[in-house]
């Protein structure tokens, strides 16, 4: 039987993404710019207009922010608006059922947690995940099923963007894979040179991982997930599996299990 959907949100840095998702199937999906500014209400107003007839069919809800001051917008906005369905925060406390063997496992951001854990159990151990974001994160889960840490660097725009404030001769251009690696101008030396240097970057912290952790090549999955995975994993021949909506299946699991212990409780 398939279980009620439950509205996912990932809040990002500079984008939040949502989705209606039942047992990882996603039955829609919106990205919004995040905006420390806007309030619990506002947010309400903008995820009931975007849910539309699909209000009704909501379940629950499950959040994992990277940004404090929207996060506590949305507690708020859960409180108020949905009161009446099981909702989760993630965060310490919260069950995600994935052992995490950091330093300080409360510092590992509810993205990196979800990605791992739905890898996990979508795809199995070992397995990778290349994050395509703001930030490029790589999260690396062992055979044994433990999330172990990753790598954390300039994302593809964020890299574009820092390049062309620092330089003054460079302009600002379109995102689009060249078609050679050689550029014959500005525009395509630097789109060559941020996404050609980002597959390379992949690639290169996949092989030094795989390597570190002694984890077999030929078994060990690697999962690209974000909004600019699109832009890099064509030409990552690491790369054995694209899943836009990894982290969203990952807090929907998160939401799962937590809604199933406070029913026993």
């Amino acid at each position: 039987m398939t279980s009620a959907p439950v509205l996912c949100v990932d809040i990002g840095n500079d984008r939040t993404d949502l989705g209606l998702l039942a047992d990882g199937e996603v039955l829609g999906h919106w990205r919004l710019t995040t905006s420390e500014t806007r309030t619990a209400d506002e947010w309400w107003v903008l995820v009931s207009g975007l849910l539309g007839d699909q209000r009704g069919l909501v379940g629950g809800a499950v959040v994992g922010s990277a940004v404090p001051a929207v996060l506590a917008e949305w507690r708020t906005m859960l409180e108020v608006h949905l009161a009446d369905l099981p909702c989760v925060v993630v965060g310490p406390g919260v069950r995600t059922g994935i052992p995490v063997r950091t330093d300080n496992p409360r510092e590992v951001g509810a993205d990196r947690v979800a990605d791992a854990l739905a890898a996990l159990t979508r795809y199995g151990a070992p397995v990778v995940v290349v994050h395509l974001g703001t930030a490029t994160c790589l999260e690396v889960v062992t055979g044994e099923g433990t999330y172990v840490g990753g790598v954390i660097a300039p994302g593809v725009r964020t890299s574009l963007d820092a390049l062309r404030l620092r330089a003054a001769q460079l302009r600002e251009v379109e995102l689009v894979r060249p078609d050679r690696v050689v550029g014959r101008n500005t525009v395509e030396a630097l789109q060559s040179g941020v996404l050609y240097g980002a597959a390379a970057q992949v690639e290169g912290l996949v092989a030094r991982v795989v390597a570190e952790q002694g984890l077999d090549p030929a078994s060990t999955r690697v999962v690209a997930t974000g909004h600019l995975a699109p832009l890099v994993v064509d030409d990552c021949a690491c790369v054995t599996d694209h899943d836009p909506w990894l982290t969203l299946r990952g807090l929907e699991l998160v939401h799962r299990r937590n809604s199933r212990a406070k029913s026993k409780g």
